[in-house]
């Protein structure tokens, strides 16, 4: 086994060249000293034979020196849009009810590397929280929860408590303080909830049954309509009773002309 690794801030590089034999360490190169370590003394004579190979030595120490920090550079310049990404969260106060806890929620934040804790006068709570893990979203990102027990803290106190997101990459810590105007909840207060317009629907709808209930009772006491006499010389076939859809047309006739010209309903039942 071998590779490096290559510190961005100081520049330092470190290499290893590592190897192992029936499953237990056997022999490495020391970078340092440029002379290979024996993990067992079987590896002893594989020692002096390598740290006589000047020529090994040397290449390997150019490896691990060179080589090998350029291809990790240059990886990482590869994939610094990922490796090197970072996305604040929104962060957000939530309550379902006034006795439920507290939820601090941060979402859409990238990378996962990240803490979130509550704090009373500026020390961390670990008694009344319940830490929530770190879950993914559909975008990509992240979210995170901790709850805080608030039925044991006064509302004169709620000012002391906060909450803080710390995000890998990102100096600036997320501090949200407890404060009753800043929680989302989805329960209405009983001041905004639409009485008024509720009152409005249900007399509507008690209206419309009465009407349909009294068509139906009136269509029920006046299913004999029968045709007027137009003239002596009509045959008595047409004084028949109508069929069911010529008698649902005139009653329909009637009624309109009823609700239009007439206060009272009308007194005959025959069309005139």
């Amino acid at each position: 086994m071998f590779g490096c690794e290559w510190d961005h801030q100081t520049a330092e590089v470190n290499g290893y060249d590592q190897y192992g034999y029936d499953g237990e360490d056997f022999i490495e190169f020391d970078l340092k000293t440029e002379t290979w370590i024996t993990a067992t003394p079987q590896a002893v004579t594989t020692k002096n034979k390598w740290d006589d190979n000047k020529a090994l030595i040397a290449q390997r120490k150019n490896y691990l020196t060179q080589v090998c920090p350029d291809q990790l550079k240059k990886y990482v310049n590869y994939g610094r849009s990922s490796l090197l990404r970072t996305d604040r969260p929104s962060v957000s106060l939530l309550q379902k009810t006034p006795s439920s806890p507290v939820s601090c929620h941060a979402t859409g934040f990238y990378p996962d590397r990240a803490m979130m804790f509550w704090r009373k006068d500026g020390e961390d709570l670990d008694e009344d929280v319940d830490q929530g893990e770190i879950l993914p979203n559909h975008d990509g990102t992240f979210q995170m929860r901790a709850d805080l027990n608030i039925s044991s803290v006064s509302p004169e106190d709620w000012r002391r408590y906060d909450c803080v997101f710390q995000l890998s990459g990102v100096k600036e810590d997320i501090i949200t303080k407890l404060d009753q105007a800043e929680i989302r909840t989805n329960r209405v207060p009983p001041s905004e909830f639409p009485a008024a317009a509720v009152i409005g629907v249900v007399v509507g709808l008690l209206l419309l049954l009465l009407c349909i209930s009294g068509l139906f009772i009136w269509r029920r006491n006046n299913n004999g309509f029968r045709p007027a006499n137009i003239s002596d010389s009509t045959s008595e076939t047409s004084q028949q009773p109508l069929t069911d859809h010529s008698r649902f047309f005139i009653m329909s006739a009637t009624l309109c002309r009823y609700c239009v010209q007439s206060p009272t309903p009308p007194e005959s039942n025959v069309l005139t």
